[in-house]
This record gives structure tokens, C-alpha cells and sequence, in this order.
């Protein structure tokens, strides 16, 4: 069985900052992680990647930033009058606020607090970003026809979000 559209596949990976070398994250210590291929549940570059792979297969790839998770944008880095935010207790640099906008919901992250003034990101942490994952394929299975309408993978014991 290969990786394909509608199969629940189980992978390893370790992804890296491809720009400085850093370790972003692994999942050598916890479960394989379960996705399903075609419901749009990894990133675009990452999911290509892995179509047509096997059971074992081991492989490296580079995704640029346009296949990941998008290209920064000046315009997502904003200033917000202090006052907006004086319901939220210890506003810290590097805290996450949710907002909601015409877009539905964003997450914005504290990158420099002023005297009047908080200066926020709502680009993704990884935006603009070239990321390698080194992968490995550990199951394929037919997902379920929950799984398929839901849009996810689910776990042993079954529908769990």
C-alpha cells in the first residue's frame, strides 16, 4: 500500500531551519504522527512529498517557503494602542493573542511592547521560512468513512479531536 488520497499515514520526521540549521522539532520521542493524505492536514510541500511513498521509506526534502507555510509580510506586523489589550494580565514578548478578524480567527504574537503601543505579528511563526524534514513512513492504512467526512485522522480508540 502507498501513501495516496484517503489512506491514514503514520510518519516520523525531524524538521529543520533549513536558513540556520536549527532543530524546529522531532518526533522521535512521542507516537508517529497519524494524518490523513488529501484532507489539506500538512503542509502543501510536505504532503506532495510523501505521495506514492511506502511502508520503511526514508527520505529527505527541502520545502521552500511558498509550499510551507507562506512568505512573511510586512503588513502582518501591526502596532496596537496598549489600551486594546488591558483586560490580558502580564502581556509578555513572544505571547500569543487570538484575534478575531473578517478572516475569522488569528494569532497574533507580542514582539515589542511600548509605553502606549504593543507591536504584533500575525504572520506564522515559520513564514518566509525554507524547511527540511527528514521522514519516515511507519503505517498506511484505508481511512475510515468517519475519517474521510471528518477531514482527519483518528486515534486507536477512534473519534477523538
Amino acid at each position: 500500500m502507498t501513501v495516496a488520497q484517503d489512506k491514514v499515514v503514520s510518519i516520523h520526521y525531524k524538521l529543520i531551519n533549513a536558513d540556520n540549521g536549527d532543530l524546529i522539532e522531532s518526533s522521535k520521542d512521542r507516537p508517529a504522527m497519524a494524518y490523513l493524505h488529501g484532507a489539506n492536514n500538512l503542509i502543501p510541500g510536505l504532503e506532495k512529498a510523501l505521495e506514492g511513498k511506502n511502508v520503511g521509506d526514508e527520505f529527505q526534502v527541502t520545502i521552500a517557503p511558498e509550499d510551507a507555510y507562506g512568505p512573511r509580510h510586512d503588513s502582518g506586523v501591526q502596532k496596537v494602542p496598549l489600551e486594546a489589550l488591558k483586560d490580558i494580565e502580564n502581556i509578555e514578548v513572544g505571547m500569543v493573542l487570538t484575534a478575531q478578524t473578517e478572516q475569522g480567527p488569528a494569532n497574533l504574537q507580542i514582539i515589542e511592547i511600548g509605553e502606549t503601543e504593543v507591536t504584533v505579528d500575525a504572520n506564522h511563526p515559520l513564514a518566509g521560512t525554507t524547511l527540511i524534514f527528514d521522514v519516515s513512513v511507519e503505517s498506511i492504512r484505508d481511512a475510515s468513512a468517519e475519517e474521510i467526512e471528518h477531514g482527519h485522522a483518528h486515534g486507536p480508540e477512534g473519534h477523538q479531536h
